[in-house]
């Protein structure tokens, strides 16, 4: 969470908290470019002349923490005069120079809370802080990207005087340039903690191997991301074990360097677990990852996983799944697919059609994909046979041929005439009368799609767990579309209302559950909320009067 800011005359003000990021640059607290320059000039006079740190720290401590300055803003937002309000504010109040020193790191106060020593306010009693810090902006790494390596090798930060540049010497021995070895130290502090890492260096006599450019491989890193060179050793090795000569492998890497850089291979063996699992070998996994498609390793993972959920919420055969994943592991990985109740309504079939489909032609997957159009797929011969039942199964309700009515049932209903029969049955057994049971299809055909264990699971929680009559659903047969965590939630909400005298007792259950989440929340969220404030303040009365 960040400051919301409310610009007001030249100053800041403090509103209160939001969800906005931190400002981009200091423009954003102020309406005034010229307070936030004058406040700038103030800050850097006072930590260079006054405290006697090297002006280049002095000024990007002040242009690159936006938070603290706003901090002091807020110290003289009456002032008319910032710079000689700040000056004289120095004078008598002496800040704690680490926090402007570690958000101009790169570190956002969430961040560096932990790192603020509790007796200490300069940063000149942390001499070897300093000297390391000046070890590092000296050698090239820019000031604002060390926070990353504080945060991750803090103990960095205590080393002797010479020996954090010997160490960066070591890696210099390594035949690595220093444009390299600046990037390398900025994505992993961690290599600069004890001695020269021996498994980044049996990553650099691998890669070399198998003739990839280390120029080329330290260009296409992150400094945002973070490396584990372990599990890239473990993914070289298992390259190897696959059967990859090192022709083969630098090819590989050069086509798809996110097989190592992406999580530190972390998805190379998501994708190879979940397929071994499934009961691929060796050398399906070599004929994978040879012929892999153009898309990146994290998304054929995150496509794999979406394809997997949709095979199960089908109702597919789990032999069927594993074939199916085995046999065309790069269709799914390289496709996302629609939520399967999106492709069920679109093509207006059942599970069990759009299973057969499936099955029949896999590459049909390819139509279902997330931004592409459905088309409703025509009726087949059983679909006809369907049809009729259903129709049938109207009619004995009560239903008039080619009425509205009939026509919104059989565009919501799924499963065969038989299954809705069945489902009408158990809704007549429970009790309510035939006759109600029918209008109340008319109303919300759809709850008939469902089995009969969850309508009974849903009937259970509305008289034992809510208190309701089970009459009460011939007025809202849709009660029986919402989920039982959903009706829980509301439930809960507005018994703790109707507790306090703030809902109407025995209030309709359609009152509460069919409006939007928004509204809901309008009418009922906030109602809550001034409920527990008028609460509070009573309570604070009577402790004051008492």
């Amino acid at each position: 969470m960040t400051l919301c800011w409310v610009k007001t005359s030249s100053l800041v003000h403090i509103r209160g908290f939001c969800t906005d990021k931190t400002p981009k640059d200091l423009q954003a607290i102020s309406r005034s470019p010229r307070v936030v320059a004058e406040a700038q000039a103030a800050l850097v006079d006072y930590l260079h002349s006054t405290r006697g740190l090297q002006f280049p720290d002095a000024e990007q401590m002040s242009k690159h923490s936006p938070n603290f300055l706003a901090k002091l803003l807020k110290k003289v937002e009456n002032e008319e005069d910032t710079a000689r309000a700040l000056t004289r504010f120095f004078r008598y109040h002496p800040i704690n120079e680490f926090e402007p020193f570690f958000e101009g790191m790169g570190l956002k106060p969430s961040e560096f809370n932990s790192f603020l020593p509790r007796d200490l306010m300069f940063l000149s009693d942390n001499e070897k802080m300093l000297e390391n810090y000046h070890v590092l902006c000296n050698y090239g790494i820019a000031r604002g990207k060390i926070g990353k390596i504080y945060k991750e090798a803090t103990e960095i930060f205590s080393y002797e005087p010479g020996i954090l540049g010997s160490k960066l010497q070591a890696y210099e021995g390594l035949g690595l340039s220093k444009t390299s070895i600046i990037k390398i130290v900025a994505s992993s502090p961690i290599l600069l903690v004890g001695d020269v890492n021996r498994k980044f260096v049996k990553v650099l006599e691998w890669l070399e191997d198998i003739g990839i450019q280390l120029d080329w491989i330290w260009g296409i890193l992150s400094e945002k991301n973070s490396y584990d060179w372990s599990r890239m050793l473990v993914i070289l090795q298992y390259f190897t074990e696959l059967g990859f000569t090192n022709q083969e492998f630098g090819a590989l890497i050069r086509k798809h360097p996110d097989f190592l850089l992406d999580g530190s291979g972390k998805m190379v063996l998501l994708v190879s677990g979940l397929l071994l699992k499934l009961g691929g070998t060796k050398k399906e996994l070599f004929g994978l990852f040879s012929q892999f498609p153009d898309v990146q390793i994290g998304s054929f993972m995150k496509n794999m996983r979406r394809g997997l959920i949709f095979l199960i919420e089908i109702e597919m055969d789990p032999g069927d799944i594993q074939r199916l994943l085995l046999t065309h592991t790069e269709v799914f990985g390289s496709y996302s697919l629609k939520k399967a109740n999106s492709i069920l309504t679109y093509l207006n079939v059942g599970r069990k059609r759009l299973c057969r489909i499936i099955k029949d032609d896999p590459h049909q997957l390819k139509k279902y994909v997330l931004g592409l159009k459905l088309n409703r797929l025509p009726n087949s011969g059983e679909s006809e046979k369907s049809l009729g039942e259903k129709k049938k199964f109207l009619l004995r309700l009560g239903f008039v041929e080619k009425s509205k009515e009939m026509e919104k049932a059989l565009k919501v209903f799924r499963g065969k005439g038989s299954e809705l029969q069945d489902r009408y049955d158990f809704l007549v057994k429970t009790g309510l009368d035939p006759n109600d049971v029918s209008n109340m299809i008319k109303l919300a055909p759809q709850i008939l799609n469902q089995k009969i264990d969850v309508l009974q699971s849903k009937i259970d929680f509305l008289v034992n767990n809510l208190g309701y009559p089970l009459s009460s659903l011939i007025a809202f047969p849709a009660y029986m579309s919402y989920t039982v965590e959903r009706v829980k939630l509301r439930f809960l909400m507005y018994t703790w209302l109707r507790d306090r005298g703030k809902a109407r007792p025995s209030l309709a259950l359609s009152s509460f559950l069919a409006c939007s989440d928004k509204i809901f929340a309008k009418r009922y969220l906030t109602m809550m909320v001034c409920t527990h404030i008028w609460s509070s303040r009573q309570v604070f009365n009577r402790f004051i009067s008492s």
